[in-house]
């Protein structure tokens, strides 16, 4: 996909949207690898020069996420890799596997969830 003013305002809602349905906060959002390298870099650490392998990336501690809007082809995969990097936001001890893809099915068929809690 072409990054556009047009896109970035419908990835911004999107990721607004999404947040609030998941209970976290609203995460800063980056579309290109630029933006990743002009971060500080203590807040991309570990996957800063790789980044433009991914669909998406998700900076847990620093509520950051990044779309990589030029590997991404259509609008249904660009709100599946929106949705799949603010699962990891959400539940931030789930790995990958079947557990995360429900969860990830749930929160694109609209289910709310509750706000993140450590277990006491």
């Amino acid at each position: 996909m072409k990054l556009d003013p047009d896109l970035r305002l419908r990835i911004y809602e999107i990721a607004g949207i999404y947040a609030s349905r998941f209970s976290i906060p609203e995460p800063k959002v980056l579309l290109t690898t630029r933006e990743v390298l002009d971060m500080p870099r203590e807040m991309t650490e570990g996957a800063r020069t790789s980044a433009y392998k991914y669909l998406g990336l998700s900076y847990n501690k620093q509520n950051l996420i990044f779309i990589n809007v030029r590997k991404i082809s259509n609008d249904k995969d660009l709100e599946n890799t929106i949705v799949h990097e603010l699962i990891h936001q959400r539940f931030p001890y789930l790995s990958h596997g079947k557990r995360f893809n429900k969860l990830a099915r749930q929160g694109l068929r609209g289910k709310k969830f509750l706000p993140y809690q450590k277990r006491k």
